[in-house]
């Protein structure tokens, strides 16, 4: 990123901002309105075939809105209250409690809204709607302050969104802000598109290398078709409470729970818990068939709705750990999985161990299992350089919008 060239402000006005900016309110800076719903009795005449878009909350994604869920007919513009928004509208949500409330959007396209939304159209004489989008994002639990006060499951209303302060540089400024910004907003775009990509392509990657569809350089026995408990054992190991308890995530494996809880648990009745050596896989028996399991770095103890699995020599942990996370697999963890719902769903080491899966030698296990290691490793870093462009842009959104440092003009 290309590096501005921002000066301290040391002068402050009345309101404690630099010298030149203001407080205002975001109704004084644009109209503000909301949409509607129309009828879903009347799907067909008012939104199948649509090509308006019509913006939820749903859409919003803090940036720039290019297309909609949902779209409506024109039908359904002439008979509801509906309007459209011009380009450069900004959008806020207004209910669906803290987790949603304050999500934003600027639209790229005309479009309609829902009654959920509050539609901001800016006056451009006076404010460019790119800086209110970043103040907004920047501000976004300010929004709490508003909503609750009053609700069980707290929203906010027109009136809240129409008195929410906003800090308002001249619009030069602003202009240059939101510039920058935007600059950085598409460097993160740019990273994510290259994880997505990152992503793919190990997903392409496991689909050759684990059915055999692609064989590496120097492999050419045949796989052999072997049961899972041909390969693994069942621990059932209890009574080691000095041990730390651990936890399993579909995202990070087997990891400590105090960790994972920022609890403490040394107060835990650890009697019924199963212990977990390295290189153990565990796995939560109701969720297997969601990716539910990890490779364990780790002696410790898990809970006794997982299971332990113990590999066998014929087999690298590496590489079982990635055929249990490969889709088909997953899909065969939930056809032998007991239960009558998903909820009651459980996928037990009897259950596991007729299984029947086809694997190379231990030599290719572990090869491939190097390969996707190293392509989990790209992945990672790549996750890490959005994680520190995101915290970058944070710090440098605290700087400008506060009037901390200034932009030249």
């Amino acid at each position: 990123m290309k590096k501005e060239q921002l000066t301290i402000s040391p002068k402050r006005n009345d309101q404690g901002l630099p010298e030149g900016w203001t407080i205002q309110k975001l109704g004084k800076l644009g109209k503000v309105s909301s949409g509607t719903t129309p009828l879903r009795e009347k799907h067909r005449e008012y939104f199948q075939g649509g090509a308006i878009p019509w913006v939820k909350t749903t859409d919003l994604n803090n940036s720039i809105i290019l297309t909609s869920e949902e779209c409506i007919t024109e039908r359904a513009l002439k008979e509801t209250s509906l309007r459209i928004h011009p380009p450069d509208t900004l959008l806020v949500a207004m209910y669906g409690g803290f987790n949603q409330i304050g999500r934003t959007g600027l639209l790229g396209t005309a479009a309609t809204t829902n009654q959920a939304l509050s539609a901001i159209e800016c006056n451009s004489e006076i404010t460019d709607p790119r800086y209110l989008l970043a103040w907004l994002n920047g501000n976004v639990e300010a929004w709490r302050n508003f909503a609750g006060s009053s609700r069980k499951d707290p929203n906010i209303t027109s009136k809240d969104v129409r008195d929410f302060p906003v800090n308002l540089p001249p619009l030069p400024e602003q202009r240059k802000i939101a510039t920058i910004l935007t600059a950085w907003d598409e460097a993160i775009q740019t990273a994510r598109q290259l994880l997505e990509n990152k992503q793919l392509r190990k997903k392409a990657l496991m689909q050759q290398v684990l059915t055999g569809q692609t064989r590496l350089p120097g492999f050419k026995d045949a796989w052999r078709e072997v049961k899972l408990g041909e390969i693994f054992r069942e621990r059932k190991d209890k009574g080691f409470d000095h041990l730390p308890l651990l936890a399993i995530t579909s995202s990070n494996g087997v990891v400590m729970r105090d960790t994972l809880e920022k609890k403490d648990t040394s107060n835990s009745d650890k009697s019924k818990y199963l212990r977990i050596c390295p290189n153990d896989i565990g796995y939560n028996t109701m969720r297997m068939w969601q990716g539910v399991s990890g490779v364990s770095r780790y002696e410790g103890l898990i809970s006794p709705a997982y299971t332990v699995l113990v590999p066998g020599k014929s087999v690298d942990v590496g590489f079982m750990s990635y055929l249990f996370k490969f889709t088909p697999m997953i899909h065969t963890f939930w056809r032998f999985s007991q239960g009558l719902v998903s909820d009651t769903l459980n996928c037990k080491y009897d259950s596991l161990r007729r299984i029947q899966v086809s694997i190379p030698h231990l030599a290719e296990q572990r090869a491939i299992a190097e390969i996707l290691n190293a392509a989990d490793e790209e992945i990672r870093l790549a996750t890490e350089e959005i994680e520190a462009l995101q915290e970058q842009k944070r710090g440098l959104m605290q700087e400008l919008l506060t009037g901390k440092k200034r932009v030249s003009i």
